[in-house]
């Protein structure tokens, strides 16, 4: 697949870091650079804005349009929850229609957003204003924030400014329940809840029944598929993979013992600050990756949940050692070493 189509298969790839997800492409893709990704942004087709959950998600700039208003209601859900308790009696629409008029002029952090926000509304919350512009604006993140390579400020401005079109006006969730299990399928209407946010999907996977499949997993859960999509059989062998922190693999099921034991978690909780990447091993989380590096030196960290054999940490090694090509090419030296 190329970098775009690879991104719409997935529906996106989970990006609130600035770079962790990069390996999430180079990991799935044959001949994946960053310089791909560089120019798609700069070019406007692949965009960063808060969608599934309502986090950060990389999708193509026609993603962007059609995913958006299909999960509104998650980040307006959240926001009123949270933010929007510190603004009663406040007209939201006066609010979002300044806020966007100021982010459209000048993308602007949301330090800088809060602070017109309050100059314009003396005694009212200016971060929790500019929150509602992240809510009711469908805000992108333009480069060079997420850049490989480059680094700069978390700003802001609004999708349609940023992409010169609109948010589609009548998308279809049937359309988007089928991609989700074109990329994670066989799985239950609560895993794709537990995905986007959304709720009630059993009622739109009753209505797509008729052109799904459907299996019953080990706990009689009924599991639905597409009716073509590739199940390989549990002898079919899973090569070593490393994910990033955040992998969509980890985080698209309500169950996510089909991948992690819940006994392997602890593999993942962060150790000194830095967040570990899951690495499997024959389809399940056995492992745990870090890098660190330098001009001088790189090393890439591997901890394995249990005393693996010899064999396999070779073949595990050899994917770290190319990961961390791909990471830190231009370092002196690079390693891979075995942590606890």
């Amino acid at each position: 697949m190329s970098v775009p189509e690879a991104v719409e298969h997935l529906c996106g790839l989970q990006a609130q870091t600035t770079t962790s997800w990069y390996a999430g492409l180079w990991t799935r893709l044959r001949d994946f650079t960053p310089d791909q990704v560089v120019d798609l942004m700069l070019s406007r087709k692949l965009v960063r804005i808060a969608l599934m959950r309502s986090t950060i998600h990389l999708v193509t700039d026609r993603d962007c349009r059609f995913m958006r208003p299909l999960v509104q209601s998650v980040s307006e859900r959240s926001f009123a929850g949270n933010w929007g308790k510190n603004l009663p009696g406040v007209d939201l629409d006066e609010v979002v229609a300044a806020g966007r008029q100021m982010l459209e002029e000048t993308p602007l952090t949301f330090a800088a957003l809060s602070q017109r926000l309050a100059e314009r509304w003396p005694g009212r919350d200016g971060p929790s204003m500019a929150q509602a512009l992240r809510v009711y604006a469908a805000l992108v993140q333009p480069p060079p924030r997420g850049l490989w390579g480059h680094s700069g400020l978390a700003v802001h401005t609004t999708a349609e400014k940023w992409l010169g079109r609109p948010l589609d006006a009548d998308p279809s969730i049937d359309t988007l329940m089928l991609r989700y299990l074109a990329a994670f399928g066989p799985a239950t209407p609560n895993d794709a809840g537990t995905w986007s946010g959304l709720t009630r999907l059993g009622e739109v996977f009753d209505r797509l029944r008729p052109k799904l499949r459907t299996f019953a997993d080990e706990q009689g859960r009924e599991l639905f598929d597409l009716p073509d999509a590739p199940r390989p059989g549990s002898d079919v062998p899973a090569p070593v993979r490393f994910l990033y922190d955040f992998d969509n693999l980890l985080l698209s099921h309500a169950d996510r013992t089909r991948v992690l034991d819940p006994q392997r978690r602890t593999l993942l909780q962060p150790t000194m600050n830095l967040v570990r990447g899951p690495i499997l091993i024959d389809g399940f989380v056995e492992a745990a990756w870090r890098a660190e590096a330098s001009k001088k030196a790189a090393v890439l960290t591997i901890t394995y949940a249990a005393r693996a054999p010899k064999k396999l940490v070779a073949h595990v090694e050899r994917e770290g050692r190319e990961l961390l090509e791909f990471l830190a090419p231009q370092a002196g030296t690079k390693e891979v070493v075995t942590g606890e």
